[in-house]
């Protein structure tokens, strides 16, 4: 579809609540947008509970109350955090869990629904999703109201994280391991054509330049804060607008490029009105979703010249990289490898510590190196991006405690733990200790 679209922009300076209602209102407000069972489901962009990574939690909470006073029945917030992590614990560190019971509304955490699998068209695979999400926004979707409200940012492997990519976290944490390569767009586009949002609302209050998961050192080089909302019912069209909000265009972001393709929305910003276009112009930014790369001074990376995917094993070891210095006091002295066709010569005069960061550096040379165990420390990443593995791995060549990572106390996160497992959680998170 390339019709005419609508996005507005609302002002969230004074009043995040007069903002969510400013742009609810500007397409007929929520007692129109109600389906049949009243129940509305808010799916949130909470990776982690890292600064900088979650919708903000006064964004959901004021959303809840719209809905609720507009006359839904239940509020459902739904996530499924990323890999190396589990959402119970990113909900209650971030705040997010209390903002759901003072707002009244339902978290749900995806991990610990069960999964289902559907099929992908064009990958022409099968990955399992939430049993929560398949029932509720697939097989009845016609009942219920579906918003999706992610956070805006750059995003080191994917361009940019908004409505189509906030999607992602339907899918069980063992099937976003498989494609998170060059195909990993195409992933995105797929899961966009099997179950879209009735409505996107992005929270802008801040946004992220240099990638998704930044340090919070490096903050005041990566944060702006041009405190807009702004949503409308065409996600497409949402997106390609925030994208633009960030000065990248449409032909940066392959998925949205496919979705396009796949005639899932409007694309062409010149046929999409733009209410509030005074905040738009005012407050737009330039930003890149390439990393600082702030790395030890000692650490030597070497990519294979025939393939190293940024969206799989190249940028996400070199996201965790950054943070876990910047943050963490991650220490250098090791050699990172990773992709394909890495010449010969390079790896027999490596006499360093080394971590080979997905299957492609593993197959060509994970043999050269498990014959070197006894000399020196080794640590394999499998798969094209295994966030369990590269945490563990990376922790433990960098010397950082991955129990520091979460945020909280040693006790809160093993108690959420606890919880987390004994409701069946499908989380994978690396050894802790």
């Amino acid at each position: 579809m390339d019709g005419k679209a609508r996005v507005c922009f609302a002002d969230a300076t004074k009043s995040v609540r007069e903002a969510v209602a400013r742009v609810f209102s500007a397409f007929g407000g929520g007692e129109n947008l109600l389906k049949s069972s009243r129940d509305v489901y808010l799916k949130i962009n909470a990776v982690d509970s890292k600064p900088f990574c979650f919708t903000d939690p006064e964004v959901i909470a004021e959303t809840v109350r719209y809905f609720k006073e507009a006359g839904a029945r239940d509020v459902y917030v739904i996530e499924n955090c990323t890999q190396g992590n589990f959402t119970r614990l990113v909900f209650t560190a971030s705040g997010i869990d209390a903002a759901c019971r003072d707002a009244g509304a339902i978290p749900v955490c995806l991990d610990e629904t069960g999964q289902t699998p559907v099929f992908l068209p064009s990958l022409a695979r099968f990955v399992n999703i939430s049993e929560f999400v398949a029932e509720r926004l697939i097989r009845n979707r016609a009942e219920n109201l579906y918003v999706s409200l992610p956070k805006l940012k750059t995003h080191s492997m994917s361009t940019v994280t908004l409505s189509v990519k906030n999607q992602f976290g339907f899918v069980t944490h063992k099937d976003r391991v498989a494609d998170h390569n060059f195909q990993l767009h195409r992933k995105f586009a797929d899961i966009f054509s099997l179950v879209r949002p009735d409505f996107v609302l992005v929270d802008g209050l801040l946004a992220t330049n240099h990638g998704h998961y930044i340090a919070e050192k490096n903050a005041d080089e990566c944060i702006e804060r041009p405190k807009v909302l702004f949503g409308g019912p065409d996600a497409l069209a949402v997106d390609v607008t925030g994208s633009a909000f960030m000065g990248i265009s449409l032909e940066e972001v392959e998925h949205l490029r496919l979705c396009a393709e796949m005639g899932l929305g409007t694309w062409d910003l010149a046929r999409i009105e733009i209410e509030g276009r005074e905040l738009f112009d005012s407050r737009r930014m330039s930003f890149t979703h390439q990393l600082l790369e702030r790395f030890p001074a000692d650490l030597r990376i070497v990519k294979g010249k025939e393939r190293c995917c940024p969206e799989g094993c190249g940028r996400n070891t070199e996201t965790l990289l950054e943070v876990l210095h910047c943050d963490h006091g991650g220490k250098g002295g090791f050699t990172v490898l990773m992709g394909k066709g890495i010449p010969e010569e390079t790896v027999r005069a490596i006499d360093t510590p080394v971590h080979l960061a997905g299957s492609c550096a593993i197959s060509d040379w994970g043999w050269h190196f498990e014959k070197e165990k006894k000399k020196r420390l080794v640590t394999l990443s499998p798969g094209c991006n295994d966030l369990s593995a590269s945490i563990y791995s990376l922790c433990k060549q960098m010397k950082v405690n991955p129990l520091s990572l979460s945020g909280v106390g040693i006790f809160t996160s093993l108690g959420a733990l606890v919880s987390a497992k004994a409701r069946g959680s499908s989380s994978v998170i690396p050894k802790l200790f």
